[in-house]
């Protein structure tokens, strides 16, 4: 029988049937009736990468089972599983709980997703460090210092995107990639404040979606149910801001412009802004172009992030046409495969017409190269940058 992480099982399970195992965390139960008044358990599970939820009728031997399972408990769950527009499904299984060895294997997570996500704080701690604003700067380094590790465990959703442990620094690692990338383009973006305001966009999360020291279950936080991430970043910015102006040395920068409180208001409004209107939950709209480009770069990474999930996990309508899959609006199509890159091109004097030489190329070579160029341009920005001086352009 094939063994299975929740994300292998959602791209390979389709309406055909799937033999294989799967290691999980009981995440939550809730039980529940239909309109006719039959019950029914509504059980989610998760594991390093992702989740799924089953339904489980009355009559099965597992509903009993779960109404007495504590939340947390690890299982392997074995059986045949299939795949539709509601979701993983299974037709018929049985569970069991782990053993020590497989705990210890469990917790561990996914070694590629650990990789991963190493890589991208430190790429998210070589932005930082790129800042110029010294008092940007410190603000984030001084966030790293008392709340690194419940940032590094915390998600980035609780279920559309990047719901996962370390899904928040998944989102603001490419966000930060996105928005320097964005500021050599839009040269007069301020990409200090930019990167900064990436950073702390979605601090609040810390408290929304965060999770334990350990396991992949994300517990539900009364400050982050009541206030939610927006104004529980605006108030964590507030205190750790008040805490580095009464650092020693922070009187030096009474003489800086912009002004000091000048930057705060900045930063605060990129909190109170990224969700771009106020019925997405944003208590003001985005008034500067550093954040509209925030809206703008948060809201395409999530979205990338709910296509790359929905292409991992639709069941494909007819070819090329996959079904929809919530929150996306409408059904999806496959995207057009990559033109192979041109390695030389050869005119002719005599005729002017093109000989062009190919090579086949896969999309994962294209993107290499577009990283590596990305990265180049970094380089050489890097080797312009100068002290800051006060001014912003």
């Amino acid at each position: 029988m094939n063994h299975y992480t929740i994300n292998d099982l959602k791209s390979k399970a389709s309406e055909a049937l799937v033999t294989a195992s799967l290691d999980v965390q009981l995440q939550s139960v809730s039980l529940k009736t239909t309109k006719s008044g039959s019950p029914y358990a509504q059980v989610t599970f998760v594991d390093a990468g992702n989740q799924f939820s089953l339904k489980i009728w009355e009559n099965k031997p597992q509903f009993q089972a779960f109404k007495e399972m504590e939340s947390g408990s690890l299982l392997r769950l074995s059986g045949d599983w299939t795949q539709n527009k509601y979701g993983i499904d299974a037709v018929s299984w049985d569970m069991r709980l782990l053993s020590v060895e497989e705990i210890h294997q469990f917790m561990a997570g996914d070694p590629m997703l650990f990789k991963k996500q190493q890589h991208d704080w430190n790429d998210i701690l070589k932005c930082i460090e790129r800042i110029a604003d010294p008092r940007l700067q410190r603000i984030c380094n001084i966030l790293i210092e008392k709340y690194g590790d419940r940032y590094r465990r915390s998600a980035a959703a609780r279920k559309n995107h990047h719901a996962r442990r370390g899904g928040l620094v998944e989102h603001v690692a490419q966000m930060m990639r996105t928005a320097r990338a964005v500021s050599m383009v839009y040269p007069k973006l301020n990409c200090d404040l930019l990167i900064a305001g990436v950073f702390f966009h979605d601090c609040g999360k810390m408290w929304e979606n965060t999770y334990e020291e350990t396991g992949f279950v994300q517990p539900y936080d009364l400050e982050g149910e009541l206030a939610g991430h927006i104004p529980k970043g605006v108030e964590l910015l507030t205190e750790l801001w008040r805490e580095m102006m009464e650092e020693s040395g922070a009187t030096e920068w009474n003489e800086l412009f912009p002004l000091n409180d000048t930057v705060r208001i900045h930063l605060i409004h990129l909190i109170l802004s990224h969700h771009g209107l106020h019925e997405y939950g944003s208590p003001t709209l985005p008034k500067t172009p550093e954040a509209f480009a925030l809206h703008y770069i948060d809201n395409l990474d999530a979205k990338y992030e709910m296509l790359s999930m929905a292409y991992d996990s639709a069941n494909e309508l007819a070819d090329g046409i996959y079904e929809r899959q919530f929150p996306l609006s409408t059904n999806l199509i496959e995207p057009l495969t990559h033109f192979p890159k041109i390695v030389a091109t050869k005119i002719s004097l005599k005729t002017q017409e093109p000989t062009i030489l190919k090579t086949e190329e896969t999309k994962e070579n294209h993107a290499d190269d577009i990283e590596e160029d990305i990265s180049s341009m970094l380089v050489e920005e890097e080797m312009e940058l100068k002290p800051f001086n006060g001014e912003l352009f």
